[in-house]
């Protein structure tokens, strides 16, 4: 096994994570909502954090960041009511659909992650 292999601790979850990630910053030009102001820095700003933390814990497993990731999937699904880009407020149907989907499987991600590297760890 090689060095990088030894080092390596992440979880095809996280693995997932890393490209939702990037999927998030690339989102809004995809889908055509950078011009929500709110959409597309909200896509750009949590999709760099998740990206990293995802290549963080593929590099070097740590509890926090999986919890972090819970919270910015939680965050992802609310955001489009709290930032105001819903379809009801003016916004885009498809940057809400986005939001709430990737925000979903950052949670679901991160949350079966942690749970089975607790259970590789108690095994």
């Amino acid at each position: 096994m090689t060095d990088f292999g030894k080092k390596f601790t992440g979880s095809w979850q996280d693995g997932l994570s890393l490209i939702l990630g990037l999927w998030l910053i690339v989102s809004p030009w995809v889908l055509g909502f950078a011009t929500l102001q709110a959409a597309m820095w909200n896509a750009v700003v949590f999709g760099v954090i998740v990206a990293l933390l995802a290549l963080a814990v593929l590099i070097r497993f740590r509890d926090w960041e999986e919890w972090v990731d819970m919270a910015i999937g939680g965050w992802l699904v609310v955001s489009p009511w709290v930032l105001g880009f819903t379809v009801a407020a003016g916004g885009s149907a498809v940057a809400t659909g986005n939001f709430v989907i990737v925000g979903l499987l950052v949670l679901a991600m991160a949350t079966w992650s942690l749970i089975g590297h607790h259970n590789r760890a108690a095994a």
